[in-house]
């Protein structure tokens, strides 16, 4: 579809020059001298959340119940509601700012039910949501998260439509003309009696990775310069605007590392970077890499100013808050002090207003989420997903097999061995034995991946297995293993290590990462480094998430739109009787010197 890049009015601000009079007459000797006048001051509370993935309420969909988890945590705007009123109450309405970092339409049975369900981009469809709760709870602005994406351009511009406040993106530019294809920036002022107003500017920053995780939707369309140099292109004219301050509102972490390798020359988590290097930032909002930072302060290179960065829990489990102190001097306002701090969603009980709000659509969510789509013969669980080969898992790379060689029938690869890969994403997902809901598998594949063909060769495979084999900590033949321990190296997160079925192997642990995988073998045989396979690989990792070797610059055989999850789903329902004898089997195991762990 047309971008139709949203408009939006460029403001410059007058000032007033005080006027100087001379040769006034002198003073009488006998006047004391007046005191000077006190200065004026101004508090400002910027309020901000991130990485929201469409929870509005404390509710598990997955599970049917009310959110939980071992630290206590409560989720969903319906709290951040809540919090953001007491804040208004406490400092006043006028005086505080509401901001998202991204990352909103995509991550529950809800968003998703209002994507491709009963999609919000349909003749006469319903309004999303996510736009309902934060229209209602009054945000000011919001950056592009990476997930924003994940439906399609015409999705996010429906829902970019439907909101009262802008979606940012300074770094979100058309592909052809390099401009803007979403508002870089928003400004508003705050009154202060006796003074000129206070005027603050929100610079939104989005993802580089979007180019490589959403590719297939905005290859061409649009492109996303790193955010070091979108920022220092940005934030001067926002200074020349008048601006008294200025945030930052980052969907990117602050760790200076990227997941994508060297696919695209600019990083992934830069938001610590650009409060280092472009000088004039107050405060950054940071998003995207779900951790909780209540205040992490970073010095610019350039003016030695202190730059405040806080990031709060996904999921609307925190609620972060910058105080802004300000002072009129020598007739401009000047940050005197930023401080940052944290709010816990659990602290409070949910806003009747959302909850009276979004109570249709979140029980139409409900209904959808617990039709019974199957039956299965024994539970299967994510447990031990990680270190095992587990049943579970086999489920999800069989419907891939499945799906890819019959989209592939007809064609020249049609004779070519189909494998797949998964990822064991969740450590608590269980299909019980019994019925089977949309719910239950939906916990299995809780990402809206979809499915893509690769041609690889055997040596590629090979190099694939041993780069998902460093996720595994190195461990000594005769060390203990302890389970939680054994996994995560180096920071990998679970959905970075790949299962590949159709093969057999083994990773043996004691083994340096790199030379890892041992006895090879496809077919009874060791493996042909020069066999080609067809790769039934998610969008994600065809595209260079996590940077596994190979697969992102393979020949792509074939791709569709449709989900993984509903892959799944449609193979369970066609199938009627979820049994681990159609779809399990022993394709891998660790060892320690060919001796086996487990």
């Amino acid at each position: 579809m047309p971008l139709n890049r949203r408009k939006f009015l460029k403001k410059s601000a007058a000032t007033g020059a005080g006027v100087a009079v001379a040769g006034a007459a002198a003073a009488p000797a006998q006047a004391a001298p007046r005191p000077p006048k006190p200065a004026k001051r101004y508090s400002l509370t910027v309020m901000g959340t991130t990485d929201l993935h469409g929870h509005v309420f404390n509710w598990d969909y997955f599970k049917d119940a009310e959110y939980s988890d071992k630290a206590g945590n409560a989720m969903g705007l319906a709290r951040i509601s809540t919090l953001v009123e007491q804040v208004r109450k406490e400092k006043g309405r006028c005086n505080t700012l509401l901001l998202d970092a991204g990352d909103t339409i995509q991550g529950t049975p809800l968003t998703y039910y209002y994507a491709k369900v009963d999609p919000i981009t349909a003749k006469g469809g319903p309004v999303h949501p996510m736009a309902q709760a934060m229209n209602a709870i009054g945000y000011d602005a919001a950056a592009l998260g990476n997930h924003e994406f994940n439906y399609g351009i015409e999705t996010l511009r429906k829902f970019e439509d439907q909101l009262r406040f802008p979606l940012l993106g300074a770094n979100a530019v058309d592909a052809k003309t390099l401009k803007p294809a979403f508002p870089p920036y928003f400004v508003k002022q705050f009154h202060v009696p006796g003074a000129p107003p206070v005027k603050v500017a929100v610079l939104g920053l989005t993802n580089p990775g979007i180019a490589i995780w959403d590719k297939a939707y905005v290859q061409g369309k649009l492109a996303f310069p790193g955010l070091e140099e979108q920022a220092a292109k940005w934030v001067p004219k926002l200074k020349a605007l008048g601006a008294d301050v200025v945030v930052v509102s980052a969907h990117s972490g602050s760790s200076g590392t990227s997941s994508y390798g060297d696919q695209v020359p600019y990083v992934e988590n830069a938001a610590a970077n650009v409060a280092r290097q472009v000088p004039g930032i107050d405060a950054i909002l940071v998003g995207h890499a779900h951790v909780e930072i209540p205040e992490l302060k970073v010095t610019n290179e350039a003016t030695g100013k202190t730059v405040v960065l806080s990031e709060p829990l996904c999921y609307a489990e925190r609620l972060a808050l910058f105080d802004v102190e300000l002072v009129f001097s020598k007739g401009r306002w000047e940050v005197e002090s930023v401080a940052a701090s944290l709010l816990n969603s659990n602290t409070v009980a949910d806003d009747p207003k959302i909850t009276r709000l979004l109570k249709d659509e979140h029980a139409k969510v409900v209904a959808y989420v617990n039709q019974v789509v199957g039956t299965a013969t024994d539970t299967l669980t994510t447990v031990d997903a990680r270190y095992k080969d587990a049943p579970i898992i086999d489920l999800i790379t069989k419907v891939q097999e499945d799906v890819v060689k019959a989209a592939l029938t007809g064609t020249e690869y049609a004779a070519l061995p189909v494998i797949a890969q998964a990822s064991p994403f969740s450590r608590t997902s269980e299909i019980p034995a019994g019925n089977v809901t949309i719910r239950d598998l939906s916990s299995l594949y809780v990402y809206d991946n979809t499915l893509v063909a690769k041609l690889m060769t055997g040596v590629q495979i090979r190099a694939y297995l041993e780069y998902s084999a460093e996720y595994f900590v190195q461990t000594a033949a005769d060390a203990a293993v302890d389970v939680e321990k054994l996994t995560n190296a180096n920071n990998r997160p679970d959905y970075n290590y790949d299962y590949v079925s159709g093969l057999r192997y083994e990773i043996d642990i004691a083994q340096a990462a790199g030379s890892r995988i041992r006895n090879l073998t496809y077919d009874g045989a060791a493996l042909d480094d020069a066999q080609q396979f067809v790769l039934a690989v998610n969008n994600y990792r065809a595209n260079g998430g996590g940077a596994f070797p190979y697969v992102a610059s393979a020949k792509e055989l074939w791709s569709e739109s449709t989900e993984i999850r509903t892959r799944i789903a449609e193979w369970v329902t066609a199938k009627g009787v979820l049994d681990p004898k159609d779809f399990a089997s022993v394709d891998w195991k660790l060892t320690r010197n060919g001796t086996p762990v487990f």
